[in-house]
Order: structure tokens, then sequence, then C-alpha cells
């Protein structure tokens, strides 16, 4: 009886969360909508995005944020975000922690899920990792972005691993080739708890405090190509050695 109710709690916490990645959505559709007519309007739509769906869905989970900050993302500039990946909860952690617009750059498969899908095809940039033209337009549609004065937010790590026990997977070259030739800071970030409270398995997860780390940012400016290596290992270095001690 008790793995039992334990089960159902699971997926009583499991449906409640898909209800508010959907109510949100549902009630602002129309304004939603109308701020992705124009790119001029993502602002208004990345503002509705964090602060009538993110922090809604954050909170509404009994996930209340605690961010440290080593270093102030400032208003106005554009950066490269990266973090771990390990949770839905991620996207939504990440639209709390920026007050500067930016865009997410994801997997195209990401544009399946009911309601969701539908805005991200809209004001994000897709990705197939396994098309060459696609992974080439990527950077065209990011410098465009760039150019209007946002910032660009990608998991490095490519996805979440299977393997849950995975603490950091490798990271993948893009947002590390991207940054250096856009000479924008990328901005490591270390997300703590999103896989215990809302992991990808099933009969799991539960309430409690999201905890993340805004670390030092790595400037590029100075940086060019042949440097993509050593800057991609020392920004996952910062973010394993953070996982490591705080687990």
């Amino acid at each position: 009886m008790p793995r039992l109710l334990k089960k159902i709690g699971y997926t009583v916490y499991r449906i409640w969360f898909y209800i508010l990645v959907a109510l949100p959505i549902l009630l602002f559709f129309p304004f939603l909508l109308l701020s992705t007519l124009s790119e001029k309007w993502y602002p208004q739509f990345f503002w509705m995005a964090r602060n009538l769906w993110a922090m809604p869905i954050l909170y509404g989970m009994g996930c209340p944020p605690k961010v440290f900050y080593e270093q102030k993302i400032e208003k106005g500039e554009s950066y490269m975000l990266v973090a771990n990946h390990t949770s839905m909860l991620d996207i939504m952690l990440m639209l709390y922690i920026s007050k500067n617009p930016f865009v997410f750059v994801g997997k195209k498969e990401l544009a399946k899920i009911p309601l969701f899908g539908f805005f991200f095809k809209r004001v994000c940039i897709m990705v197939d990792r396994g098309d060459a033209k696609s992974r080439t337009a990527v950077y065209r549609r990011a410098q465009k972005r760039l150019s209007q004065g946002l910032s660009i937010c990608i998991f490095p790590e490519g996805g979440v691993p299977d393997d849950e026990s995975i603490l950091l997977d490798n990271f993948k070259d893009g947002a590390f080739r991207m940054a250096i030739a856009h000479k924008i800071p990328i901005v490591p970030m270390t997300f703590h708890d999103n896989k215990k409270r809302f992991s990808f398995s099933f009969f799991s997860g539960g309430p409690g405090r999201v905890r993340a780390k805004v670390h030092m940012f790595f400037k590029t400016e100075s940086l060019s190509e042949s440097d993509k290596a050593n800057l991609r290992e020392n920004v996952r270095t910062v973010i394993l050695k953070e996982l490591q001690t705080k687990q």
C-alpha cells in the first residue's frame, strides 16, 4: 500500500506539472500569439514567458528558486547562457534567472510537444543535430538575434543523458564556437536540484527548493576558433566541480 500511494503521489505531481505548463498558455494564448508575429516584439513574449509561465510553474510545483551569483548579468548585454541539463524545470529556471531576453537553441523534437511546441518553433532556434545544413542555419539565426540585442541559451550536453547516473555529460562545441565567433561572454550556470525535483523518470520527484549558481563569466573577445576546445572544457570543469561539491 505505501508503494502504491507513493506512485499515486508521483502521478498526481506529474499531472499537476503539465496542467501548470498548459494553463498559462491557454489563458494568455492571444497575447502570446500576437507577440510572436514580429521579431521586434520578442521582448514582450519573453516577459510573458518569464513572469506568467516560468515563475508560476516553479512556485506552483513547490520549487522556489534560490540563485547564487558570482557575477551579475548586466541589463542590455548579450551573453551565451549555458547550464547542465537534467530536467524540464531547467527551461523555467533559466527564464527565472535571466531578466535579459534570450532565445533558446534546442532540438527540433521539442516542437512536437502540444501547446509548448507551437510557441517553441515560432520563437526558438531549432536544430536537427543530424543535419549539417540545420546546424549551419543555427549560426545565421543566432547572428540575427544577437544583432537585435538578445542573448542565446544552449544546454551544451546536447540533451538529457539516458543514463541518469551521469552527473554531467560531455559538452558539444556549438555554444563555444558561437560565443567566440560573436565575441560574447559565456555565462556558466549550475542547476543543483532540478533532477531531484522533476527528473525524466516518471515515478520520481517532489517539491523543494531549486538552487542555481551563476559562475564568473568567460570572456571571448581575444579568443579564436583554435581556443574552442579549451574554452569548452574549462566551462564544463567549473560546472562539474560545483555539482561534485554540492551533491
